[in-house]
């Protein structure tokens, strides 16, 4: 197996490492916000996979799921407390829906002093009621109506002692999906969330949920008066292998795979405070990475993509005794970049080189080309909130050592210039009601003023240095003569014979579907932010013979563990 040319010095940690993020824990259990701010759901439904019910509780602070009983059903909707309408299809809202429907009211009559739920649970189906768990109280409660007389009622009829009460704004109703039969009230006062655990009677547990297969359990977050969020709880392990096979494809060699699940592992076991404030430890998006549990019939963990997990089990990568931030990408179009000229802040291990793999293997759209006229420029960066008047010109003005675009400058009709850098070199071309995106850092702009100052005209010296005149040049003439190159025409010889050199220009023509002076065309390499591994270089480095050690090695820096 073919080894690199340089100083061993990944080490791989070959024990679990400890999700720390959201507090400190004990155990390996990792927390994916699968819902939660604006896709927080009023109702979630659950349906164990296995044929089984559910415990109901919450997790304590070690992440410890603590049992407070167990229901029999296996379809279960958890829904915020409150006033609540089931249409005739049987989907809970907020408000009013069309058609016919049937209420579940705020208010409930409810009998204290059970011990336990099973208590309570016996106390309930002589109520006619339902057990619910207040503020580390178990109680029964019956019904759900519109009035504290309503409930007052419920109670004499039940010949029950008890008071009417109203959910609070941190309560939970557990009911049987699609119907109005409630099974459990949790409130936590915001103290606690509920959890529900499957029951996997000796097998492994797996639930549906929106479409996909879950391991582990759950737990609901409510914003006071707002919806759940839904948080899957689950071991550090069983996360990587929902992770790997939606993120690299199954079919990529086993290598590749390999340090795609260290990666993964790497990622998540890092500490990220910029989610603690949700309760969870990592999105399930591209915004994190992206998480789909075991998949659906059609899209799914394979053999290969847990046996990949199964082998690195343990494994993180480290930089100076501490976990790195193990990013990623899809392709890097030539070379990787420093993060310090994309996400500004320099990381000794995130550093950029040049990447002679990743040519070398087969990348669907690794060239691209997007053009935009300078109207669509005005409408994309005044709509992204840059300050910015009608756009008449574009230019790249600096690329790092490794050729990547490090800045870019747009230029308004009055003459104002907006400079970009780093990432916004690409992103602030993005516009989905457009549908146009500057996929990369690596890229040419052409129908601009050109790269370098930012005034028409200029030569392309080595790929990226512009000189807006060649005068007083240094050359090296036929008979080996160092001279000065003089005049303002010049000549090269190319593969096809000599041709006169002229400078880019502003008004020249291009290959893009803009005509000259209207807009610009964007042609570039490689997707993604360009920082830390490119996953089809991975792929290629495999194909070649490589290990994910060697692959990690190349794309991380002076990796190491203390």
């Amino acid at each position: 197996m073919k080894k690199l040319l340089m100083s061993l010095s990944v080490v791989v940690l070959f024990f679990a490492c400890t999700a720390v993020s959201a507090g400190a824990v004990s155990n390996d259990m990792v927390k994916v916000g699968l819902r939660y701010g604006s896709s927080a759901l009023f109702s979630a439904n659950l349906e164990n996979a296995v044929g089984y019910g559910y415990e109901v509780g919450y997790y304590d602070e070690g992440r410890e799921f603590q049992s407070l009983g167990y229901l029999d059903e296996t379809t279960i909707s958890m829904t915020a407390a409150g006033t609540i309408y089931m249409n005739s299809s049987g989907t809970y809202s907020a408000s009013v829906p069309s058609g016919s429907y049937r209420t579940m009211g705020a208010w409930h009559g409810e009998v204290t002093g059970f011990r336990d739920f099973d208590e309570a649970a016996d106390a309930a189906r002589d109520y006619d009621g339902y057990p619910a768990w207040v503020n580390g109280e178990f109680v029964v409660r019956i019904g759900c109506v519109d009035s504290r007389e309503e409930a007052e009622e419920l109670l004499d009829d039940a010949g029950a002692r008890g008071s009417a009460v109203r959910s609070s704004s941190s309560g939970v109703l557990v009911t049987v999906t699609g119907t109005t039969q409630v099974l459990f009230e949790f409130d936590g006062s915001g103290i606690w969330n509920l959890g529900v655990l499957p029951d996997g009677q000796g097998e492994e547990s797996v639930t549906w949920f929106k479409g996909c297969r879950y391991l582990g359990g759950f737990e609901y977050p409510r914003t006071t008066g707002g919806n759940l969020s839904v948080v899957n709880v689950l071991d550090l392990e069983q996360y990587v292998r929902g992770v790997v096979p939606y993120e690299m494809p199954g079919t990529w060699p086993e290598e590749a795979l390999k340090a795609q699940a260290v990666c993964a592992r790497t990622f998540v076991c890092r500490e990220t405070k910029h989610l603690a404030s949700y309760g969870f430890d990592v999105c399930a998006t591209v915004d994190c990475q992206v998480y789909s549990g075991m998949g659906n019939s059609t899209n799914s963990p394979t053999a290969a993509t847990d046996r990949a997990v199964a082998e690195t089990a343990g494994e993180c990568v480290y930089y100076d005794g501490a976990l790195i931030e193990a990013v990623y990408h899809s392709s890097d179009g030539g070379a990787t970049e420093d993060a310090k000229n994309v996400w500004g802040g320099d990381v000794p291990y995130l550093q950029g080189k040049k990447d002679p793999y990743e040519a070398q293997t087969s990348i669907p759209n690794y060239n691209y080309t997007v053009t935009y006229t300078y109207d669509q420029l005005t409408w994309v960066l005044q709509n992204s909130g840059y300050s910015i008047g009608t756009v008449c010109d574009v230019y790249v003005a600096e690329r790092s050592a490794l050729g990547n675009v490090t800045k870019v400058v747009f230029t308004d009709t009055s003459g104002k210039r907006l400079t970009v850098t780093g990432q916004a070199c690409s992103n602030a071309f993005y516009s989905t009601t457009l549908g146009k995106n500057v996929r990369s850092l690596r890229f040419t702009i052409s129908g601009g003023s050109g790269e370098g100052s930012g005034t028409a005209g200029g030569y392309v010296v080595n790929g990226t240095t512009v000189l807006s005149d060649l005068s007083g040049a240094a050359v090296i003439s036929g008979s080996g003569t160092l001279g000065t190159l003089k005049g303002g025409t010049y000549s090269a010889i190319t593969s096809s014979g000599t041709e006169t050199l002229a400078p880019s220009s502003g008004t020249a023509s291009n290959s893009g579907s803009v005509p000259s002076g209207s807009g610009i065309t964007i042609t570039g390499t490689g997707y993604g932010h360009h920082v830390g591994m490119s996953q089809y270089g991975a792929k290629a480095m495999a194909e070649q013979g490589y290990d994910y050690l060697d692959i990690l090695e190349f794309y991380y820096t002076d990796v190491t563990i203390e």
